[in-house]
């Protein structure tokens, strides 16, 4: 049946940042669809909160708490999954982030900061689960955003290192193509705590809503479901390629109200 096809039967996904948001959803979507996860981010107490859920649902969690951004961790995460399941099917590379600043407050040291931990890091834990990846003829799926196409003031460092990712993604397809697949998911605006001051700020948030197609932030649903789909059979004639859950965005959909320079 063709819904079999988006199963993920004893699988084993990597999911980074995964102890909240699109992270933690990714991790319990897949579960549910029958993998075991290791999950990892800097917060053992919500780490755990993803892993009962796991287990409720039957399926084996590894924690791992880390910080990505430490790459000498990255390594140590993929010995203890494979030391746990004895191997790797998928990666979800979603840590990833950076604040908004104008052009001339956005130091060096932040955009080669954003580009460290939305590039980086997603590259990193990639190489370092290759050779398990490519016995299983397994996947890699990074969360890109809409803001590494279009353009906004403020967002420099950040759109610029989605853009970097969405286009690290096509590269790695390439050199990964036949055994290992790689795509992207370029994210819209999703309501989890990163868009906190959104959420809670009724003219932000209405403004949001007004200028997206679809009349509605994005739910973590939305894109855990991409994210599994990618990951499955369903998706096993898909790569190098960036799906696009951004509520039908072609323009930013929050002005900062930047002035001129």
């Amino acid at each position: 049946m063709i819904l079999d096809q988006f199963k993920l039967t004893d699988r084993v996904v990597m999911v980074t940042g995964a102890g909240r948001g699109i992270g933690a959803g990714c991790a319990r979507a897949c579960a549910e669809a029958g993998a075991h996860v290791a999950i990892t981010a800097r917060t053992e107490s919500q780490l755990e909160e993803v892993a009962n859920d796991v287990r409720a649902v039957g399926r084996q969690a590894l924690v791992f708490p880390a910080d990505v951004s430490d790459l000498t961790t990255l390594a140590a995460f993929v010995a203890a999954t494979v030391s746990e399941f004895g191997q790797i099917d998928t990666v979800i590379n979603n840590a990833g982030g950076s604040m908004p600043a104008p052009l001339m407050d956005t130091t060096t040291k932040m955009l080669e900061g954003a580009f460290h931990f939305n590039v980086t890091t997603a590259f990193a834990l990639s190489q370092a689960a290759m050779p398990h990846l490519l016995a299983a003829q397994g996947s890699i799926v990074n969360i890109s955003s809409v803001m590494g196409r279009i353009r906004e003031r403020g967002f420099l460092a950040y759109g610029t290192a989605k853009a970097a990712l969405a286009q690290m993604t096509r590269l790695m397809a390439a050199d990964c193509a036949p055994r290992v697949r790689v795509n992207a998911i370029a994210v819209g605006s999703v309501a989890t705590s990163a868009l906190e001051i959104v959420l809670t700020n009724e003219d932000l948030h209405r403004e949001m809503v007004e200028t997206t197609p679809l009349r509605r932030l994005g739910a973590v649903e939305d894109i855990a479901a991409g994210a599994l789909y990618l990951a499955s059979d369903a998706a096993s004639y898909i790569t190098g390629k960036v799906l696009e859950i951004d509520g039908g965005l072609e323009g930013a959909n929050l002005d900062l109200r930047l002035p001129d320079l």
